[in-house]
């Protein structure tokens, strides 16, 4: 169970930090840094047979490729923005951990723009 295999990192990590922070808080970050590196790519390869499966789904029904693309770069944006913004808190600095969501959120409203422009065309369409 990979589960399992994440958690004891995880909190393998947590006491190194901990003892690590007292000492060297530098070295600290670094190591949470690492081990959320690590965590991901544990879970990478789940990631890709669920891309598989969106994949055909969206082949057999035919739709856009775009809308998939845009889906997948709001997850991955969103992912990455929480992570930064998970490492600037643990480092103490929740200002910044502030202006890489916002900047995360606004990133996503930029790339939701096609689908709502899309979106906004087919209920114009409809309306009489």
């Amino acid at each position: 169970m990979e589960i399992l295999q994440i958690a004891g990192i995880g909190i393998i990590a947590t006491i190194i930090i901990a003892v690590l922070k007292v000492q060297r808080p530098e070295i600290s970050i670094q190591v949470s840094i690492i081990t959320g590196i690590i965590i991901f790519l544990i879970i990478a390869g789940k990631l890709s047979a669920v891309l598989s499966l969106l994949d055909s789904y969206i082949s057999r029904v035919n739709i856009d490729m775009s809308y998939l693309t845009v889906l997948l770069k709001v997850i991955g944006i969103a992912y990455i923005t929480e992570f930064g913004a998970e490492v600037c808190n643990d480092a103490g600095e929740s200002a910044m951990a502030s202006k890489i969501e916002l900047a995360g959120k606004v990133i996503i409203v930029v790339l939701a723009v096609p689908i709502i422009t899309s979106m906004l065309d087919l209920i114009i369409k409809i309306m009489p």
